[in-house]
């Protein structure tokens, strides 16, 4: 591709990698991209935030695609991860120490299974306090890390599909087609609430949004390597 195409605007699809944030993708890319064809500036910016831990599917739009943004964020999403039962965390996944403990033994598969169903449909979640959500001009995020209790109001959205995918021991993977503003950490901790237990999500997958798929997604490496040397 030429620089007038990055300009006149492209969708990207990356697999983000595990450890980055959705932020730092965006940065990279737009400096490999101003380096590679010797520009100043470039319009660069992703349509949905992945978590640092998480990996999978960021659409990536450049130019004058950055306008459509709000457009493929908007879209259906599909994820695939892994819940811990047993136990909780403060935000809800790895991010910080377990901070309980819950019984197990009384969790069968068929229960397991079953208990999906309350999920389905349009449902009221709490997003995790460990969120970039804003309050009063704050990250709920900064609350959290402060120790300071915040109120974080309900959010309605809608979970198309739960599936469970395989059961081992207290890890449990599963399938989650969901709307805008889902947050699978929430629904991770949701789930094990609902089975009289514990859960926290230890590893999550954007494996969709709407058409794309994670399946043609470059790395960032595979990106790097396709942009042309340098031009003095």
């Amino acid at each position: 591709m030429t620089v007038e195409d990055y300009q006149a605007g492209q969708v990207l699809l990356i697999d983000k990698p595990l450890n980055w944030t959705s932020f730092q993708v965006v940065n990279k890319l737009r400096w490999e991209i101003r380096q590679a064809f010797n520009i100043k500036k470039i319009k660069v910016g992703h349509a949905g935030t992945l978590d640092p831990l998480a990996t999978g599917l960021l659409v990536i739009c450049t130019g004058k695609m950055t306008k459509q943004i709000d457009t493929f964020q908007g879209q259906i999403k599909e994820y695939t991860g892994t819940i811990v039962l047993g136990s909780t965390t403060p935000s809800f996944d790895l991010e910080t120490e377990i901070n309980e403990r819950f019984p197990t033994e009384h969790i069968s598969k068929g229960l397991i299974h079953e208990t999906t169903k309350q999920f389905i449909g349009e449902i009221d979640q709490f997003p995790p306090v460990f969120s970039a959500l804003k309050k009063d001009g704050k990250r709920l995020y900064e609350y959290a890390r402060a120790g300071e209790a915040v109120e974080v109001k309900s959010r309605k959205i809608t979970i198309k599909d739960f599936e469970i995918t395989k059961i081992d021991a207290n890890l449990v993977d599963f399938r989650v087609v969901c709307s805008k503003g889902t947050y699978i950490r929430s629904l991770a901790n949701d789930f094990g609430k609902a089975l009289h237990s514990g859960g926290h999500l230890t590893v999550l997958r954007r494996t969709k949004i709407g058409d794309f798929n994670v399946n043609k997604a470059l790395s960032i490496e595979q990106f790097i390597a396709a942009l042309p040397k340098r031009v003095e």
